[in-house]
């Protein structure tokens, strides 16, 4: 009698990450090696502002909000693209943070025209919410009042430059969620801003799929929908970031 042969399994066993030991406040938390100290942070139950992050998507550190202290390191270090280390301590909360973020709360209200009483997103918005919690309640630097377009070309959605905080969620949602690579930045410094398709009126750009993934992500009213009236315009972020890190898992 002949005898049936099993197939023989090729996958390689699956092996649980590496956990490493972080102190985080003083107190020690167990985190994956790979992770940033913000993913650290958060999952363990410990709170870093941010604005510029959104789960799901790639990190870029725009914003500098999440800036944390890390013993034997001469300088802050921003919580969302910085991996922990074994044995790493890392302080989340101080005055010297405090004061720092406080300050860039502030140039980001004198950079551009956030006048949160007639915004649609007044009372929904992460930047407003931020110096709220942060207790920013006047701006001590010169605004710069610059003139900006808002362009209402789209037959659904517009984008008031004013508003926008350079975050780039919109940049990272559109490219690698959607993969259609619509917005991106133009020019340098305070010159700044964003672009849809080479700097073309955002109804004629041809790759943009009117899907308005770019809109939810937004953390102030730079994108908005056509029809919102002062404080209507609530964001749907969560939903983004449960797709994005659907796609994450995928990659």
């Amino acid at each position: 009698m002949s005898t049936i042969q099993q197939p023989v399994t090729t996958q390689p066993p699956v092996r649980m990450p590496d956990k490493i030991a972080v102190k985080i406040d003083g107190e020690y938390i167990e985190a994956s090696a790979g992770q940033t100290i913000l993913e650290a942070a958060r999952a363990n139950g410990k709170y870093i502002p941010t604005l510029c992050y959104l789960e799901g998507l790639s990190a870029v550190g725009a914003c500098r909000l999440c800036i944390v202290e890390v013993s034997g390191v001469g300088r802050l270090l921003p919580a969302c693209t910085t991996p922990v280390q074994d044995g790493m301590s890392v302080t989340t909360n101080s005055e010297k943070l405090t004061r720092y973020r406080r300050m860039a709360i502030e140039f980001l209200f004198s950079e551009r025209n956030h006048i949160c009483a007639v915004c649609v997103s007044n009372g929904h918005c992460e930047l407003q919410a931020l110096a709220t919690a942060l207790g920013v309640s006047s701006v001590r630097f010169r605004y710069r009042y610059p003139a900006l377009p808002v362009d209402q070309s789209h037959e659904r959605y517009v984008i008031d430059h004013n508003r926008c905080v350079l975050c780039s969620r919109c940049v990272r949602v559109c490219g690698e969620v959607e993969g259609a690579h619509v917005w991106d930045f133009m020019s340098r410094g305070i010159q700044l801003r964003m672009v849809s398709d080479l700097n073309q009126p955002w109804a004629e750009a041809s790759a943009c799929t009117n899907c308005g993934k770019c809109v939810q992500a937004c953390p102030t009213g730079a994108l908005v929908e056509k029809g919102r009236a002062v404080e209507e315009m609530t964001k749907r972020c969560s939903q983004i970031m449960q797709v994005a890190l659907k796609r994450s898992a995928h990659l």
